[in-house]
């Protein structure tokens, strides 16, 4: 959106308002606050008709352009699909951001009024109406204090629900504002923010966002940003807010190549999936560490031991020995028939065709080619120096021969057997259900450690294979031996396409600026729509099915728990190494967690890490923050002290049992318990993995649909997860089941048990038939 220099003030169209008739003719003034709410639903109302506009407006183009049809040159087509992607574009915004459309209002010492909101508006005659929170000049919104002020004299939170205004608050930063007594008091936006029911899935906190954070989400893209935060201080919001903001300040680097955000988990991604779109963006590819590799969905590595053995670096060099040990030669020469003539294939042949395969420099499955075509050419002549000495020197011309010794059966197995095609995925098969092979290619692990890794063929890919599925993948290459003649086609065709493109975005240029929605396309949207086979995809759904893509930027969250080889993964598929990490330390539970954030970087960087710390706790009341700190530090972990927003209204219940058969029913009382202090609320009850079946099953016999139906589900009033499938999650209520258990589970790391403990924004039961670790 691009805005002018003026802006729309609430002053003269609104003042009309600020009085209202008590039915005898008199006008009786309506109170401040009363005051300020009707000046700012008749503004708000303005900029919901402006919306509604824009969208019909676009929606009107949008089937112009799909009514004139795919007619005319290859340049007019482009620009039709250009005008078509905008548009499409430009309606997924506005359809996204039409819930709380505008939070803010600044008022200026020059006497401007600024509305700050989810995207820009401006009029149709160019006035502008509101900011984008992202613009430079809304960061002020987010910045000022009284003692900083910005030129800001008054910043106003809109408390809106969907278009409704329902209040507002004031922040009088000039103190000569209060002498005019047009300061109004609302419930205060962040503590309502912060107390409001949860509802399964994630909010933005674009409205609310504090000082400490905003510097962090406007923050250059360069080099490795590490967001280090314990629970509650907002690091996944920031995360996402800084995605966002990366996304409008970088618009030009970044839309072609797109952003990643990475999670733990698919419970964790489907809380989120809202957020972005929210804020004016659609076109972020999202993914856990278990779908970073396309076609493969990990599952959960069961053995604690084997994750960490996996995550280790060492399988760098161990997958390049595993796919370097497919090339084999012969011990001895070997015949071969080819129509019925034999050709001796000697040791010497066969290592000259794979040392000049492997000076190609390319990834396997692409030198085989090469040694094929060597291969082929020196029993060819082989072959023809038999035949001429049978012949007697008759020079007949024998060039059919390079294909009689391609299609002999007898060559194609011996090829085979010296450089067999390979894919990733059979690659690591033959890696850990042959003992041998795994033997063979990792020195680096002992007898014990071979054995932990070896499985049964067929057992399904883990979460913890997936780097390692990346890994060879980026060694073997396309198994597809015509792949490189056909990438040069296509590679060729998009030249092409891309300055057909480009033409087009010029022509459009003009129309786009003077509809004020320019910067919605590129000469690479284009071309990809135009492409001549499979379906029109986005950069994102590009993204999703391409191993080699590569993005200008990644935001990982939970950052601590990453194994190096998943960091691996990571910076490949980002070689400008622009990151934004986000995570705690102290929250780290996996076989691999980071303890320290210079030490899990250096094998990738030098010295391009800055780390930020986020201080202020505002999700977990105070009285839950001290308890759990206790628990850590009394178990070895060391925390970092955060400030909290909120004492808190619920102490925390601690019940214990004398027998474990007794916390089932427990913990569906303990939600009725939790339903009825709280009166209304999302309740998780956080179990041990021995017990997540038998809890959700009790928990759907009470309280049947109301239910989630597994980790995946966040929307009902009642949730039942593993410590693990928490993480990143809050909930107005937690149940909390066998802390000595999930302990247990964790290998005596703390973090897990921590990490559940701070899910609450409310309250927290903890139930127990064990004894309790220390701290309780």
């Amino acid at each position: 959106m691009s805005d002018t220099n003026t802006t729309a003030s609430p002053g003269a169209s609104l003042n009309g308002h600020s009085a209202e008739n008590d039915g005898a003719g008199t006008s009786v003034p309506l109170p401040p606050l009363e005051a300020g709410i009707e000046e700012e639903r008749e503004y708000v109302a303005a900029l919901y008709q402006r919306l509604d506009e824009l969208r019909e407006e676009n929606q009107s183009q949008l089937s112009k352009v799909r009514a004139t049809g795919a007619v005319g040159t290859m340049q007019n087509i482009s620009e039709r699909d250009a005008f078509a992607t905008m548009y499409e574009d430009r309606l997924a915004q506005l359809n996204a951001v039409d819930d709380r459309l505008v939070f803010g209002r600044l008022d200026l010492d020059n006497g401007e009024s600024r509305y700050i909101g989810r995207i820009g508006l401006s009029s149709a005659a160019r006035q502008r109406l509101m900011l984008d929170w992202r613009a430079p000049e809304a960061g002020v919104f987010y910045q000022a204090t009284a003692f900083e002020r910005h030129g800001v004299r008054r910043r106003r939170h809109l408390l809106l629900k969907r278009r409704a205004v329902q209040g507002l608050e004031d922040e009088v930063l000039d103190a000569s504002v209060l002498e005019e007594g047009t300061e109004n008091h609302g419930d205060g936006a962040l503590l309502a923010a912060l107390t409001a029911r949860r509802t399964g899935q994630m909010g933005d906190i674009v409205a609310t966002i504090q000082a400490e954070q905003d510097r962090i989400i406007r923050a250059d893209r360069s080099g490795i940003l590490v967001v280090q935060g314990g629970p509650g201080t907002g690091k996944t919001a920031v995360a996402l807010h800084r995605a966002a903001y990366l996304l409008y300040a970088y618009r030009e680097q970044l839309k072609s190549a797109g952003v990643l955000i990475v999670g733990p988990n698919s419970t964790f991604m489907s809380y989120i999936d809202r957020v972005l779109p929210s804020l004016g963006e659609t076109g972020v590819v999202m993914s856990s560490l278990a779908d970073l590799y396309p076609g493969i969905r990990g599952v959960e590595e069961t053995d604690s031991r084997v994750a960490e053995l996996k995550g280790r670096l060492d399988w760098v060099k161990i997958i390049e020995r595993a796919v370097d040990h497919r090339r084999r030669n012969i011990p001895e020469p070997r015949e071969v028939s080819v129509e019925g003539v034999k050709v001796q294939v000697t040791p010497k042949m066969i290592k000259r065709g794979i040392e000049r395969a492997k000076a190609t420099g390319k990834p396997y499955n692409e030198a085989r080619a090469t040694f094929v075509k060597v291969m082929v050419k020196e029993i060819a002549d082989k072959l023809e120096r038999i035949l001429q000495k049978r012949s007697e020197g008759n020079d007949t011309d024998r060039s059919y021969l390079v294909e009689d010794v391609r299609l002999s059966r007898e060559v194609r197995i011996l090829l085979n057997l010296c450089w067999m095609p390979r894919t990733p995925q059979a690659l690591l098969e033959d890696l850990f259900s042959r003992p041998s092979y795994l033997a063979a290619v990792a020195e680096e692990f002992t007898d014990q450690e071979r054995e932990l890794l070896t499985r049964e063929p067929g057992s399904p890919f883990t979460t913890a294979d997936v780097p390692l599925l990346d890994e060879a993948a980026e060694l073997l290459g396309e198994l597809d031996e015509s792949a490189g003649r056909e990438e040069a086609r296509q590679q060729a065709a998009r030249e092409k396409d891309l300055e057909n493109a480009q033409k087009a975005v010029e022509n459009a240029a003009p129309q786009l600026e003077e509809m004020g929605i320019e910067g919605f396309l590129d000469a690479e949207s284009v071309a990809a729509l135009n492409a001549e086979t499979g379906p029109r995809l986005s950069a994102a759904d590009r993204a999703l099915v391409d191993r080699s893509w590569t993005y200008g930027h990644i935001v990982v969250d939970e950052a601590q728990e990453l194994s190096p080889m998943q960091w691996q993964i990571l910076m490949r598929r980002c070689p400008v190494k622009s990151f934004t990490a986000v995570g705690d330390t102290a929250q780290g539970s996996s076989p691999s967690a980071a303890s320290d954030w210079q030490k899990a970087f250096a094998p990738f960087i030098d010295d391009r890490l800055r780390v930020e710390e986020l201080t202020v706790n505002y999700r977990t009341p105070r009285i839950i923050v001290e308890l759990a700190e206790r628990v850590a530090e009394a178990n070895g972990l060391a925390t970092t002290s955060l400030r909290t927003v909120r004492d808190g209204d619920y102490e925390p219940v601690i019940e214990t049992f004398t027998e474990a058969e007794e916390l089932v029913a427990a913990a569906v009382a303990g939600v009725a318990a939790e339903q009825q202090r709280l009166e209304e609320g999302l309740i998780a009850v956080i179990t041990p993995e021995t017990m997540i079946s038998e809890v959700r099953d009790a928990l759907v016999a009470r309280y049947g649909k109301r239910v989630g139906k597994g980790a995946g589900s966040m929307t009902q009033d009642v949730v039942a997860l593993t410590a693990a499938e928490a993480k990143g999650l809050e909930f107005d209520g937690v149940v909390l089941l066998e802390p000595a258990e999930l302990l247990e589970e964790a290998d005596g790391k703390v973090g897990s048990l921590y990490v559940a403990m701070t899910r609450s924004t409310q309250s927290l039961r903890i139930l127990a038939a064990r004894d309790l670790p220390p701290g309780f």
